[in-house]
């Protein structure tokens, strides 16, 4: 599935933050974790995308709802207002 450059932008600024989890990438682009890595690999030069690799896998990264510390029952930041279709809303 092809995106816009700013969606593609979006996925990847998405997949390296450590507090926003795979599934919340699938909630807004409808891409499963296999596909995000598969965004990853073809937009990243090969050393950025190990290194993103090994940070998922690191345990610093909360990627995975399984490993992510209890206490975060969110995705955004507390700041942040509610998010339609990948823009945050205007105050």
């Amino acid at each position: 599935m092809e995106y816009l450059d700013r969606d593609t932008n979006r996925i990847i600024e998405m997949a390296w933050e450590d507090r926003t989890p795979f599934g919340a990438i699938k909630m807004q682009f409808g891409l499963s974790e296999a596909e995000v890595i598969k965004v990853m690999r073809k937009h990243l030069k090969r050393s950025s995308f190990n290194l993103w690799r090994k940070r998922v896998h690191s345990g610093v990264s909360q990627k995975h709802l399984k490993k992510r510390n209890p206490e975060i029952s969110r995705f955004k930041c507390s700041r942040q207002r509610a998010i339609s279709n990948n823009k945050i809303s205007k105050r």
